[in-house]
């Protein structure tokens, strides 16, 4: 769903992030240029599948 990966990866908590960031050894800052577009896609599929919650479930 997009809204679990939207919580894992936007602050405050971003416990997918910071653990990302931990294993290829980044400093968060540096890493969130990239993610930007990821949150993004994420939150329109979100907005979308609350928008219409027929189209997630195949019921058109």
């Amino acid at each position: 769903m997009p809204g679990d990966g939207l919580g894992l990866f936007a602050p405050p908590f971003s416990v997918g992030y910071d653990a990302a960031c931990a294993i290829i050894r980044i400093h968060p800052d540096e890493g969130m240029r990239p993610v930007v577009g990821y949150m993004v896609a994420l939150f329109v599929g979100l907005v979308i599948v609350a928008a219409m919650p027929w189209f997630s479930i195949g019921c058109l």
